[in-house]
């Protein structure tokens, strides 16, 4: 093990030995403190401790949120805490520190500023009641901390251990603890004791009467006949005769407890015993660390006493220093015999509380005649220094005073290296002059007094989303009181930054602007001005002054009018002219103004009734919350205002609703009045991502933690309700849950009594309650049954084994068996050990994981050790994939939960029926075949085997079934929508609603959460709209942004498949939508399922004659495949439920459905057509079933007719070599009056042909590679009746967006603009979707979606074009200034909402990208293209396998990587990596782009330099794509 090399070091691996739980104390939870990377470090190593054996919780507290209030609950519940800050925390937590004096707590406390420690942080709590011990060296630090974990637990009192960190810093490294001897010191006897010691106390501010004592037999008579009381009353009356009174020591308290000399001395013979408890005393505390010290001297040789004297035994002289010590020790120990301080002492206090008057005495020579006392104390509140007062008391007081040295008190400053000697000499001039000076200044304490605070005060990179929204809703109106660097003179920056402060400047700039509005009128009467006219309009002003909106409308032409004047006075009233706005006045504070709102300040804002509006940050996470430490008592600052009845209150979260955000301040701003806006912007770290503050948000909003709302008291003036809540997903469940609580009682009274804290413990009960009911009602159904009873659990994420799970438990009824199938996490653990047989079926997830409904179950299995499960027969099956993990040193995951827990339970003492079963993907028939043999070895095992008369079981239903019991698709849909029991559909009408245009998704950010709340997922619902070739017009996209803000999350996603979805519709809201849609003169239906989609085209903006020829062609081949049942328009369209009206057909009055071209069943899978237009390959024409090549005319102007493409695909199965991406085949040419019929025909044949009993192997390319391309195009001939024509010529140059404005033939412009990831939203810094909304308020032309998810303005005016260029850059949307390698980027939603997803797509593509751009900056390739895709599944919604490097996820955090592909979409890539993260995709592009650069040839693209240098082979067809990877797969285990 490495050396220690710092003090905090020392300090830091000995509590994380010692304790249960370590509170790092942090100036910021993103920046370390002297001990937290350590700390940190430790428990990232997973290193075990001494008390807490797989290593104590570390928790990292910010410095100003009350720190040690997190002490509380964790002492109380028996664990040993300890508190690793710098001394800035002291004395704003002295109102804990009194209570906390009575529990082993330890507080190791690094004196700071560092440059010149202040003491008088110590010396200011040294009456709190705790024990304080003091190190200096490197060696001592480490000695020490150990020695106050163990006097904490020895005395059950708290310990401040403290020292000065820069005093060791040039120490020699030490040797790390000796464990042994840790051991031997904290006693683990005595540790659990401790720790089994709970103490019971609700009351935080109010003292409990907890004290620490001591238990002692004591005699009742003495060998005399005298009683005890009466020796102790003779030895109390001895100890005041000698003088060694109760001021000599102290444990702290303002009454000093008795020394050591004054222990009362009993008879050693007595009669009998007895046991009393007394309080501890400073003589017990003694005894205690003597014994400690007794410890580490006989093991070490290091010898500590509580005064430590260093120097010559007949020292005249000492120096006695509470402060830095370092700098004269070295001056000291170098001293030459001429120095007036060459034969000099040096005191130092090892045990500062109590302060043993005694043993100081005993510590100084009786040779020393002068002693000079050091103080390095910053707050001078008295003339006497305190340690300068313990002295004279312990030396002076008494009769016995005689010969006692002279004692002189000298104040301590900084004192450079340089000039120590000199510091030293003038401090014995002084000590040894006929009157010496008493507080004479050694050194600078100009240094002392202007130190700057040790942590600068830096607004958390992720909190400016807040500051920029205000910044863009008051402009220039906009004035933060407390503003982090705005100049205050003679105010520190963190006194400037507090509430009081702020809400003080406020108060006071609202009287200074009163009084300019009476200067204004005085000069608006009088003549003072150059022009006369300035007059009228200053007086128009003071009469509006007050009312905002006027005084702001007018303010500009007043200013603007005294700038011209040119006179003195105009000049002088200019120097205030941020006075003629009404500001929108603001505080901006953090939750840590929430645990003490009377001294933050919060209290006096609201109180006042003053018109100030404050924004407060709440940073903590849904995953940490305060229900973990429900001691701190953490106040709801909303509600608290809510109280008071006058003040506008709103709680709000910008990464759930912006526009909630927006509408929060702006009637903050309006209201007349205090106004708390509370803001949540949860963070573990102050340098978290988007990404994680999103995904905490959406927890909290969801289950209930942070509600959306907005309060206005004035509003029931008006007869309006006051409350409205915002967060409309969880409306019901909230408001149940507050009235559940009694919160909500006078909800729309002036005064509202809400609690503080919403009960997340009522989730926990109530899903322990459903667990107990379901295996209740099992277990009354199995009674009247006969056989062994059989419990089948199940963990399964996509159904695999929960499928197995109930068809075994049909079979082992059909058995004789009494079977109960449950899902592990439904199952109470404790009802395991009383199970006779168990079954359990586990798929696999992630990296080895346990599917999401069994991580909890196996969580407390493989945590307990308190179950016995001896008498339970078991066996497990497993589900996985040997090939998931290719990697051989990854091998293990291979089925990894299923084998973990059958190791588990057997070491729990259960007895296998039958070795575990493994079922693997790349078997023949799956796992399939695995289950086929180990299903019948388990009825051997539980004698059932040779059962005759089982009945057949019915086939499995598959997706045919259901679209032919469907009637035409409808299902039971509208019963479904109906039923306000649940937020989900049935499994076969979420098949169905995709033929519909939707598909039922839930948040998977929340599942953990909402399960644990005993809630069902937050099940919602993602729309897809039908918008042939991407055009849509001004007021269709109106209406869309319109729906995303009335029925989704705010946001539109510009899709791959060219049109728009909406996600985040709930059930309740579905209807609606689609109405909304629907009014747009748009449509969903076919926007999914198995049938023709979506048809795309180039958006082709130079070439508008020519694009509207082709976008014609796309509007008849969609209506001519659209499905012609009316089951759409019934569900969606009609209110009335009459007979007559439910079979009416979409384009007409048909009494009857059916379906002319697709029949009953539909399609066997999804069907695609895409049209490119040459030379852009932008719509990727060869990935989609059917791609059209659209050919130009001799001319060159108009269409001509189509080179056909069939067989294109992107989905894939990962590590399933039956399953590949292909690009299509030609099968000629055809004009354009017959390319309708072309593609019928072909979808036709695939309607005939496909697979209809393997979806995976049901799309058209492998149709076609089952028959041949010529066979196949012969049967399309034969339907069409005519051939193909031989292809025309075509080229392609390129299959990305050309960005920026151009020019069609008309004089038209178009400007193509960069949506990253086509995701439609506002942020803070990028107001996108208002911007968008504004510009097509006016536009005159259209929007075009392409399918690299940007958008195309199309269609502008050069009348127009100086506008719309405004409007662009107003919301920033002209700009272009990005990365050609972002530009060409494309990502899938992935999660969360994404069912398929494995990992993250869309929210971390840019942040890779941004994690490689500094290298392509480096190597000149900023403006080169590159193309790159992400999907978070292999299903390839963003045709990665096109892309010339890709990344698909494998796994949460983990991607597959794909190289090769060709840049004019035309060739596949092929497997480079699998499974890598990161880090090693870092790795990889860094050098390969450098080399990129270097060796390319000229026009070579990035997928053809890859081939070429030999990194990847081409993928020539798909049916070689799995062939010649990169990377082979190995089929070890």
């Amino acid at each position: 093990m490495a050396p220690i090399q710092t003090a905090a070091e020392a300090v830091a691996r000995i509590a994380y030995l010692s304790s249960d739980r370590v509170l790092s104390v942090q100036p910021a939870l993103a920046t370390d403190s002297d001990f937290s990377t350590h700390l940190h470090s430790y428990s990232a190593s997973r290193l075990p401790g001494l008390v807490a054996k797989d290593g104590p919780e570390v928790i990292a507290v910010r410095h100003n949120v009350d720190p040690l209030l997190s002490a509380f609950q964790p002492l109380r519940a028996g664990k040993l805490v300890s508190v690793t800050t710098s001394s800035t925390i002291l004395l704003p937590s002295i109102p804990h520190l009194y209570k906390l004096a009575q529990y082993p707590i330890v507080l190791h406390v690094s004196l700071h500023p560092c440059n010149s420690p202040d003491f008088s942080d110590i010396t200011a709590i040294r009456q709190s009641g705790f024990i304080f011990l003091q190190s200096e060296t490197l060696q001592e630090s480490q000695d020490l901390a150990l020695s106050a974990h163990a006097l904490a637990i020895k005395s059950g009192k708290g310990i401040i251990h403290f020292f000065d960190p820069a005093n060791s810093k040039e120490d020699r490294p030490i040797e790390p603890e000796n464990w042994d001897l840790v051991s031997e010191i904290l006693d683990p006897d005595s540790v659990r004791a401790l720790q089994f010691a709970k103490h019971e106390s609700s009351s935080l501010y109010v003292d409990d009467g907890r004290r620490a004592t001591v238990t002692e037999a004591v005699p009742i008579t003495t060998e005399n006949g005298r009683s005890a009381s009466d020796n102790t009353k003779e030895t109390t009356q001895l100890t005041a005769e000698k003088g060694s009174s109760e001021e000599d020591s102290s444990v702290g308290s303002s009454v000093r407890e008795s020394s050591v000399d004054s222990r009362p001395t009993i008879s050693s013979k007595t009669s009998v015993e007895s046991s009393i408890t007394r309080p501890l005393t400073s003589d017990d505390i003694y005894d205690h660390v003597s014994g400690i010290w007794a410890k580490i001297a006989e093991a070490t040789g290091r010898i500590y006493q509580p005064f430590e004297y260093t120097g010559p035994g007949d020292a005249e002289s000492a120096l006695f220093i509470f402060g830095s010590t370092g700098l004269f020790v070295d001056e000291l120990a170098e001293a030459k015999s001429t120095d007036e301080f060459a034969k000099c002492g040096l005191i130092t206090a090892r045990l500062y509380r109590p302060w043993i008057g005694a043993q100081l005495a005993q510590s100084i020579p009786t040779s020393v005649k002068r002693l000079a006392v050091l103080e390095q104390i910053r707050r001078k509140t008295t003339k006497w220094g305190p340690v300068l007062l313990d002295i004279v008391t312990s030396l002076r007081v008494g009769p016995s005073t005689t010969g006692s040295p002279l004692i002189v008190g000298h104040q301590l400053g900084l004192i450079e290296p340089a000039t120590v000697r000199q510091a030293l000499r003038g401090i014995f001039q002084n000590l040894t002059s006929s009157a010496p000076v008493q507080n004479l200044e050694v050194g600078s304490h100009e240094g002392l007094r202007e130190s700057p605070d040790h942590y600068d005060l830096v607004q958390p990179r992720v909190e400016n989303a807040y500051m920029k929204i205000l910044d863009q809703v008051f402009g220039e109106r906009l004035h933060v009181a407390n503003r982090l660097g705005a100049s205050n003179a003679g105010i520190s920056a963190t006194v400037a930054a507090t509430p009081e402060y702020g809400f003080g400047s406020l108060l006071a700039r609202k009287e200074h602007r009163k009084r300019f509005i009476g200067e204004v009128q005085v000069a608006a009467a009088g003549r003072d001005f150059t022009t006369d006219a300035i007059q009228a309009w200053l007086s128009k002003w003071a009469l509006s002054a007050e009312d905002p909106q006027k005084a702001n409308i007018i303010a500009p032409d007043v200013v603007s009018r005294l700038s011209n004047d040119g006179s003195r006075l105009a000049s002088t009233l200019l120097e205030s002219k941020s006075l003629f706005f009404n500001e929108s006045q603001w505080l901006i504070g953090s939750d840590a103004w929430a645990y003490d709102m009377g001294n933050s300040g919060v209290h006096h804002v609201i109180a006042s009734g003053a018109n100030v509006n404050m924004l407060i940050i709440d940073s903590q996470p849904w995953s940490e919350r305060a229900v973990s430490d429900e001691a701190r008592r953490k106040k709801d600052i909303g509600l608290y205002a809510m109280n008071f009845g006058n003040a506008y209150v709103a709680s709000v979260a910008v990464y759930s609703s912006y526009t909630q955000v927006l509408e929060a301040m702006i009637e903050a701003d309006q209201f007349d009045g205090p106004s708390v806006v509370v803001a949540y912007l949860p963070y573990h770290k102050e340098d978290d991502s988007p990404l994680t503050v999103l995904q905490e948000t959406k927890k909290a909003v969801d289950l209930g933690y942070w509600p959306l709302y907005r309060w206005n008291p004035n509003k029931e003036e008006n007869s309006e309700p006051n409350f409205s809540l915002d967060s409309e997903r969880i409306k019901q469940e909230l408001e149940e849950f507050l009235r559940r609580d009694n919160h909500l009682t006078q909800l729309m009274n002036r005064q509202p009594k809400f609690a503080a804290n919403l009960s997340e413990s009522y989730g926990t009960e109530v899903r322990a309650l459903q667990k107990r009911k379901a295996k209740d009602a099992y277990n009354t159904m199995l009674e009247s049954l006969y056989g062994a009873p059989v419990t089948i659990l199940f963990a399964s994420d996509n159904g695999n084994a929960e499928s197995l799970a109930k068809r075994l438990g049909n079979r082992g009824k059909a058995r004789g068996l009494k079977t109960m199938v449950m899902a592990m996490d439904d199952y109470p653990l404790e009802d395991l050990p009383t199970e006779e047989n168990v079954v359990m079926l586990s798929s696999t997830a992630g990296q080895g994981e346990f599917p999401q409904n069994g991580r909890t179950f196996w969580d407390a299995v493989k945590d307990t050790t308190e179950l016995d499960l001896s008498q339970v027969n078991y066996t497990v099956f497993a589900l996985g994939d040997s090939h998931y993990w290719p990697r051989k040193e990854d091998k293990i995951y291979y089925n990894k939960p299923g084998k973990d827990l059958d190791a588990r339970i057997s070491f729990l003492g259960g007895k296998r029926l039958v070795d575990v079963g493994l079922g693997d993907d790349q078997d023949p028939d799956s796992y399939q075949t695995g289950y086929a043999e180990w299903e019948p070895k388990l009825w051997q095992a539980l004698g059932v085997d040779k059962v005759e008369g089982l009945p057949e079981e019915p086939p499995p239903i598959t997706n045919e079934d259901i679209k032919i019991q469907s009637n035409f698709l409808r299902g039971t849909i509208v019963e479904g929508l109906e039923d306000p029991s649940t937020g989900a559909i049935s499994a076969s009408d979420q098949q169905l609603t995709k033929f519909h245009g939707t598909y039922m998704q839930d948040d998977r950010d929340l599942r953990d959460e909402r399960k644990a709340q005993g809630l069902e997922p937050a099940y919602s619902f993602m729309i897809r709209c039908r918008l042939n070739g991407g055009v849509a017009t001004p007021s269709q996209w109106l209406q869309m942004d319109s729906i995303s803000s009335s029925y989704g999350n705010e946001t539109m996603k510009l899709t791959t498949r060219q049109t728009f979805q909406f996600h985040g519709v709930v059930k309740s809201k579905l209807k609606s939508a689609m109405r909304g849609i629907n009014k747009a003169l748009m449509t969903t239906i076919a926007a999914c399922g198995d049938v023709n989609r979506n048809i795309m085209v180039s958006p082709l903006p130079t070439k508008s004659a020519f694009h509207h020829d082709v976008h014609q062609v796309s509007a008849r081949i969609s209506d001519h495949l659209l499905p012609a049942t009316s089951a759409y328009h019934e569900i969606w369209l009609k209110d009335n439920d009459s007979p007559d009206e439910k079979q009416t057909k979409i384009a007409g009055d048909a009494v009857v459905d059916k379906e002319p071209l697709y029949g009953p069943t539909y399609l066997p899978r999804k069907f695609k057509i895409t049209i490119a237009i040459p030379p852009h390959n932008d719509t990727d024409v060869y990935a989609h079933d059917v791609g059209l090549i659209a050919i130009k005319t001799a001319r060159g102007d108009r269409l001509d007719g189509f080179n056909v493409l069939v067989g294109g695909g992107m989905g894939v199965t990962h590590n399933n070599k039956k399953t590949y991406p292909r690009t299509g085949s030609m099968l000629g040419y055809f004009p354009t009056s017959q390319i309708h019929l072309v593609c019928e025909k072909i979808m036709l044949v695939q309607r005939d042909h496909g697979d209809r009993k393997n979806r995976k192997h049901a799309r058209l390319k492998y149709t076609i590679d089952d028959m041949g391309v010529d066979v196949f195009r012969s049967k399309v001939e034969e339907l069409l009746g005519s051939k193909f024509e031989a292809p025309k010529p075509f080229e392609f140059k390129s299959n990305i967006d050309t960005f920026g404005w151009q020019k069609d033939e008309f004089g038209l412009n178009h400007f193509l603009m960069f949506i990253e990831n086509g995701r439609v939203e506002d942020t803070a810094d990028f107001p996108m979707r208002t911007g968008l909304r504004e510009i097509a308020k006016v536009h005159k032309g259209d929007f075009r979606l392409t399918p690299n998810q940007h958008l195309c303005l199309s269609g502008v005016p050069d009348e127009d074009l100086d506008m719309i260029k405004g409007m662009l850059k107003k919301y920033k949307l002209d700009n272009l200034q990005f990365s050609a390698l972002r530009l060409s980027s494309s990502a899938c939603v992935a999660f969360p909402t994404c069912g398929l997803a494995m990992a993250e797509s869309e929210r971390y593509l840019p942040e890779l990208i941004t994690k490689l751009e500094g290298c392509l900056e480096e190597n000149g390739l900023r403006q080169d293209s590159i193309v790159m895709r992400m999907t978070g599944c292999p299903n390839g919604c963003a045709r990665p396998w096109l892309a010339e490097v890709a990344f698909v996820g494998k796994a949460y955090g983990a991607y597959n990587m794909y190289l090769g592909g060709g840049y004019h979409g035309q060739r596949l890539n092929k497997l480079y990596r699998s499974s890598i993260a990161e880090e090693e995709i870092l790795d990889i592009m860094k050098p390969l782009l450098k080399r990129y650069a270097l060796e390319r040839q000229d026009g070579e693209r990035f997928g053809d330099f890859v081939i070429r240098i030999g990194m990847i082979k081409p993928t020539k067809e798909g049916k070689t794509f799995h062939e010649d990877v990169a990377e082979e797969e190995s089929d070890e285990e």
